[in-house]
C-alpha cells in the first residue's frame, strides 16, 4: 500500500467520527467534536501544502535543467537565415550561433572558431575552445566567435534531455532501506489501528481511575479537560493515536533526500542514474579502474619507431597505420596520427581482421601485416623473442610496445605512451585516504601496467586481461574483498560495469558504457569520482537521519497520545511538522559544498 493511502486511512479514521458524532447529536444527547474533525483536515492539508512546497525546492535541479534549453534556433534554409521554434529543428540543419547566444541543440561545428561555456553540462568553469569538427552541447553558451553548427541530435535525443531523464530516473528509484521501511510501514498501520482500539477500550473501561493523571497535568496543558466523560476521553486519546501516527515522514524520508542529492550531482557533473547506488556506495571496499581513457587521457602518441630491416621509419609506420586505420582502438589511432604528421598517404587494406585484446591484421600491397602484442605474434607463429629485452626496456618506462610483422617476420617496434590525467594522482590518493583499496584492470602488458600503477600508487595491478576477463576479475575481487565499484569508459568495460556492485562511467566514453553504469561522471574528470562518493555518503546520511527523526517522533508521540495528554488537533499539526522537518533536513544537503571541501581542481 502506498504511504499516501496509509496516511489517508489514519487521518480519515481520526477525522470522520467527529462528523458522525455531530450528526448523531441531533438524535441523542452527546458531546460533539465537529470542530476537531475540521481542524484535523485543515492541519493535514496545510502539512501537505508545506510538503509540496518543500519538495518543489528539492526538485529544483530538474526545473533548472528544463529552463536551460533554448526556445528558438536560427538556421540556414535555402541560403537565408530564419528563426524557427526549437521543436522544428531537424538533424542536418545548420544553426547560426552568435556570441552570447545559447547553442540550441547538440551538433558539430562546420564553420567558425569560438569558446563555449559548458559549465552547465560538465561543471568545467573555463570556456572550451571550439573549431571545425568540434562537438557542441545544446544549451551551452557561445562566448566569443560566430559559429555555424550542424544539428546532430534533437528532441529527446539531446544531451540535456538525457541528463533530465537520468535525474528523473534516479529520483524515482527506491533504495533498499526504503523498501525495508515500506514493508515495516505495511505492518505499522494495522498495528496502530489495533492500538487505537485498545486505547479507546482502556479509557472507556478504566477512564475514571486514569482521570487523576489528567487533573495533575491539566494546569500545564490547557487543551486537556479532565471533567468530560469517559467515552469522550476515550475517543480523544484514540483519535490522537491515529493522527499522530500517520507515516508521512517515513514516506518522504528517502525520496526527498534522493531528489536533493541527485539534483546536486547533476549540477556538479555527477549523474546518479540508479538510487540504489546511493546506499551501496557507502559500503564500497574496492575501486577498480580501467586504464586507457580512465586513468590516462586515452590519446596516446607514438614516441619511438625502431625498424629491424631495410625499411625506413616512415615506411614501417605507413604499413602499420594503413591496417590500424580500420581499428577503433586508441593505440591504433596513435599510429594513424603519427603518419599524418609525416604527410604520408595510407594504403588500401584487404582482409582486415581485429583480434580482440591482441591487435589487428590485414593485407597491404601484397604483404600480410600483423600489428599488435606478443600474444598476436604467438598466435600467428611469428618469432619475436629476440626483441624481448628492448621491449621490456620501453615497457619499464610506462610505454606500450606494438610489434609490426610483415609476412610473418618482425619488421619493427612502435612505442606508444598515453599520458596520465592530471587529476589521476589526486583521485587515487583521496580514495586511499577514504580507506578504499584501488585496483587497475587493463589489457595492457604487465610491465607497462605496473609502471602506471607505480606512478599513481595503485594498490593492485591486473594486466593482460581480455575484455571478457574483466568480468571474472571483478567477480574475484567481490569474493575476496567485498563490494566493488568499477570505473571505465569503453565498450569492453560495459560487462564489468554491470558485474560490479556500482558501475561508474566516464562521461566522455562510449554510450554503451554510460548506459551500463549506475553513476556517470559527465566531464570525464576522475576527481568527480571523489565528488560522487562524498555526495552518495552525504545523501545516505540524510536518509538515515530522516528515518531516525520519523521513528523517534512516533516512539515519543504515540505513548503520550495514548495517555490522553495530546489533543488530536495538536497531534495532527505535530505530524505535519514532522513531515516538513524531514523534507527540510533533506534540503540541508544543498549546503554540502563539494567543490569547496574536496577541491576537484586540485592538481597532483
Amino acid at each position: 500500500m502506498h504511504s499516501y493511502f496509509k496516511n489517508i486511512v489514519l487521518v480519515t479514521l481520526g477525522s470522520i467520527p467527529p462528523f458522525l458524532i455531530g450528526l448523531a447529536s441531533f438524535i441523542i444527547p452527546v458531546t460533539t467534536f465537529i470542530e476537531m474533525g475540521a481542524n484535523i483536515m485543515f492541519f493535514h492539508l496545510i502539512g501537505r501544502y508545506l510538503e509540496a512546497r518543500a519538495k518543489g525546492h528539492a526538485s529544483q535541479a530538474i526545473k533548472k535543467l528544463l529552463q536551460m534549453g533554448a526556445k528558438t534556433a536560427k538556421v540556414l534554409r535555402n541560403g537565408e537565415e530564419i528563426e524557427i521554434p526549437i521543436e522544428a529543428l531537424q538533424p542536418g540543419d545548420v544553426m547560426v550561433i552568435r556570441p552570447g547566444e545559447k547553442i540550441p541543440t547538440d551538433g558539430i561545428v562546420v564553420k567558425g572558431h569560438s569558446a563555449v561555456d559548458e559549465s552547465m553540462a560538465t561543471g568545467e568553469s573555463l570556456p572550451v575552445e571550439k573549431r571545425e569538427d568540434s562537438e557542441v552541447i545544446g544549451a551551452t553558451i557561445n562566448k566569443h566567435g560566430l559559429l555555424h553548427v550542424e544539428a546532430t541530435k534533437v528532441g529527446n535525443d539531446t544531451f540535456l534531455s538525457q541528463v533530465i531523464k537520468m535525474v528523473e530516473e534516479a529520483q524515482g528509484t527506491k533504495v533498499p532501506i526504503q523498501e525495508f521501511a515500506d514493508r515495516v510501514t505495511g505492518y505499522f498501520v494495522p498495528v496502530i489501528i489495533v492500538f487505537s482500539i485498545l486505547t479507546f477500550t482502556t479509557w472507556a473501561i478504566w477512564g475514571d481511575s486514569m482521570r487523576n493523571l489528567l487533573f495533575v497535568v491539566s494546569p500545564f496543558l490547557p487543551w486537556i479537560n479532565p471533567t468530560v466523560g469517559r467515552f469522550t476521553l476515550a475517543y480523544l486519546a484514540s483519535a490522537a493515536v491515529l493522527v499522530i501516527s500517520c507515516p508521512c515522514a517515513l514516506g518522504l524520508a528517502t525520496p526527498t533526500a534522493l531528489m536533493v542529492g541527485s539534483g546536486i550531482g547533476a549540477e556538479k557533473g555527477v549523474l546518479i542514474r540508479r538510487g540504489e547506488a546511493i546506499q551501496t556506495m557507502k559500503d564500497i571496499k574496492v575501486i577498480a579502474f580501467d586504464k586507457t581513457g580512465t586513468l590516462t587521457k586515452g590519446k596516446p602518441a607514438v614516441t619511438e619507431v625502431e625498424v629491424t630491416g631495410e625499411l625506413a621509419d616512415e615506411q614501417l609506420l605507413s604499413y602499420a597505420a594503413s591496417v590500424e586505420s580500420a581499428s577503433e582502438h586508441p593505440l591504433g589511432h596513435a599510429v594513424v596520427e603519427a603518419i599524418k604528421d609525416k604527410d604520408v598517404k595510407l594504403k588500401e587494406v584487404l582482409n582486415f581482421t581485429s583480434h580482440t585484446g591482441k591487435g589487428v591484421s590485414g593485407e597491404v600491397e601484397g604483404y600480410t601485416i600483423l600489428v599488435g602484442s606478443r600474444l598476436l605474434m604467438q598466435d600467428h607463429g611469428v618469432e619475436a623473442s629476440g626483441f624481448r629485452e628492448r621491449m621490456e626496456q620501453l615497457e619499464e618506462q610506462g610505454k606500450t610496445v606494438v610489434i609490426v610483422a610483415m609476412n610473418h617476420q618482425v619488421a619493427g617496434l612502435i612505442a606508444i605512451a598515453d599520458t596520465l590525467k592530471e587529476e589521476a594522482h589526486f583521485a587515487v590518493s583521496e580514495l586511499k585516504s577514504l580507506g578504499l583499496e584501488t585496483v587497475m584492470i587493463t589489457g595492457d602488458n604487465m610491465r607497462t601496467a605496473a609502471a602506471i600503477g607505480k606512478q599513481l600508487g595503485i594498490d593492485h595491478v591486473v594486466a593482460e586481461v581480455m575484455p571478457d576477463g574483466k568480468v571474472e576479475e571483478i567477480k574475484r575481487l567481490q569474493e575476496k574483498m567485498g563490494i566493488v565499484a568499477m570505473v571505465g569508459d569503453g565498450i569492453n568495460d560495459a560487462p564489468a560495469l554491470k558485474q560490479s556492485n556500482v558501475g561508474i562511467a566516464i562521461g566522455t566514453g562510449t554510450d554503451i558504457a554510460i548506459e551500463a553504469a549506475d553513476i556517470t561522471l559527465i566531464r570525464g574528470d576522475l576527481a568527480g569520482l571523489i565528488t560522487a562518493i562524498k555526495l552518495s555518503r552525504g545523501t545516505f546520511t540524510k536518509i538515515r537521519q530522516n528515518y531516525f527523526f520519523a521513528w523517534f517522533y512516533n516512539a515519543i508521540a504515540i505513548p503520550i497520545a495514548a495517555m490522553g495528554l495530546l489533543h488530536p488537533m495538536i497531534g495532527m499539526a505535530a505530524m505535519s511538522m514532522s513531515s516538513v522537518n524531514v523534507v527540510w533536513n533533506s534540503l540541508r544537503l544543498r549546503r554540502y559544498n563539494v567543490d569547496a571541501e574536496y577541491n576537484v581542481k586540485l592538481k597532483p
